[in-house]
C-alpha cells in the first residue's frame, strides 16, 4: 500500500505527475488565458484548445457503459496516476485530462455514487490532503452540478487560481460576507442562493478535526439552502444538484438549477470565479453575458 506519510503529498503530487507526463498516461489540456472584469472580480477564463481527447475518451466510455461493460475509470484507477493511500476509504490520484497543473482528485475505494452526500470520511480525506499544501477543494453534486464521473470524488487545485489578483478570484467579494450568530452568511453581491461559512483560523492544521466540525457546517450549510442533510444511518442521495468549494478559511455552498447557461457549463470552480470554455466564440459570450449573470442563471434566485 503506498500510504500517505506526513508531509510528503507535494513531493508525490509533482513526482507523480513529472513521470505521468513521460508515459503519456497524464494529458495536460493546452489553454489560453484570459481575464473579464465585472463588480470588483476579477474573473480567471482558460479557453481550451484540446478537449476533444477529454471529450473522445467520455464517447468511449459512454458507449461501453451503454454495451453493458464496466467503464468507471476509478475502478481500478491507473496505476500511473496514483499519488497515494489517503485514508483506508480514500485514495488520491491525478485528473488524467487537467486544466488547471497538479489536478487531484480524491475518490472512494469502493464505489459511492457522485449524487449522494458527502460524509466524514469523505470531508476527512479531504481534509488531509488540504493540510498537506494550500488548496481549494471542490466538489461537483451530481451532472447539473458539473460532475462528469459518477464514482464519488471530490477534487482539489494548488491556489492560486490564477496568476495575478488574489489566489480565489472572488475573494474580494467574501470580504463583504454578512453572517448570523450562528456563524452562517451570505455575500451580499452574490445574486443567487447559497450558504457561506468561515472557519476557524488553524483548524485546517488538524484533518481529525476539521472533519468532525465541517460536516456539521455541511449538513446546516445544506439545511440553510433548502436541501436535505445528510442521514446518520447512511449515504444519503443528494435533494437537490449543487457545489460546494473548501478552502482552509472558508466554505461556499450553491444549489443548482441547470448544467449549461449560453452553452458554457459551470462547474464549482465557475463559484471561485474561475471558468473554463470552449472556445473563443464561448469567451465572447461570456463577456457578453456577464460572469455574474451566468452564475445567478446556474443558480437559484435568492
Amino acid at each position: 500500500m503506498n500510504t500517505l506519510q506526513q508531509g510528503t503529498l507535494w513531493q508525490r503530487v509533482v513526482q507523480t505527475a513529472d513521470e505521468a507526463l513521460q508515459s503519456g498516461s497524464l494529458v495536460p489540456i493546452p489553454t489560453d488565458g484570459a481575464v473579464i472584469e465585472e463588480g470588483g472580480v476579477r474573473f480567471s477564463v482558460r479557453v481550451l484548445a484540446g478537449l476533444r481527447k477529454k471529450a473522445e475518451a467520455r464517447r468511449e466510455q459512454d458507449a461501453a457503459e451503454q454495451a453493458g461493460r464496466s467503464a468507471n475509470p476509478f475502478l481500478p484507477p491507473e496505476q500511473e496516476l496514483t499519488v497515494a493511500d489517503i485514508t483506508e476509504t480514500h485514495l488520491a490520484i491525478l485528473n488524467k485530462f487537467n486544466v488547471v497543473p497538479h489536478h487531484l482528485l480524491i475518490i472512494t475505494r469502493r464505489f459511492e455514487d457522485q449524487e449522494t452526500l458527502l460524509t466524514p470520511a469523505d470531508l476527512e480525506a479531504l481534509w488531509l490532503c488540504m493540510a498537506e499544501f494550500n488548496g481549494l477543494g471542490f466538489y461537483n453534486g451530481g451532472t447539473v452540478g458539473g460532475a462528469s464521473q459518477r464514482h464519488k470524488h471530490l477534487q482539489m487545485v494548488p491556489l492560486p487560481l490564477a496568476s495575478e489578483g488574489p489566489a480565489v478570484p472572488v475573494e474580494p467579494l467574501l470580504a463583504e460576507a454578512v453572517t448570523d450568530k450562528s456563524g452562517m452568511g451570505m455575500i451580499p453581491a452574490f445574486p443567487f442562493r447559497h450558504a457561506f461559512v468561515r472557519l476557524a483560523p488553524s483548524l485546517w492544521q488538524s484533518p481529525t478535526d476539521a472533519a468532525r466540525a465541517t460536516s456539521g457546517i455541511y449538513a446546516r450549510m445544506l439545511e440553510h439552502v433548502g436541501m436535505t442533510p445528510p442521514s446518520p444511518s447512511g449515504l444519503t442521495r443528494q435533494s437537490l444538484p449543487y457545489c460546494l468549494l473548501v478552502s482552509r478559511d472558508w466554505m461556499l455552498l450553491v444549489p443548482r438549477s441547470r448544467e449549461h447557461v449560453a452553452e458554457i457549463s459551470l462547474n464549482s470552480l465557475a463559484y471561485a470565479g474561475s471558468f473554463f470554455v470552449w472556445n473563443e466564440l464561448l469567451l465572447a459570450h461570456l463577456r457578453a453575458y456577464g460572469p455574474m449573470n451566468l452564475l445567478r442563471d446556474a443558480a437559484f434566485p435568492k
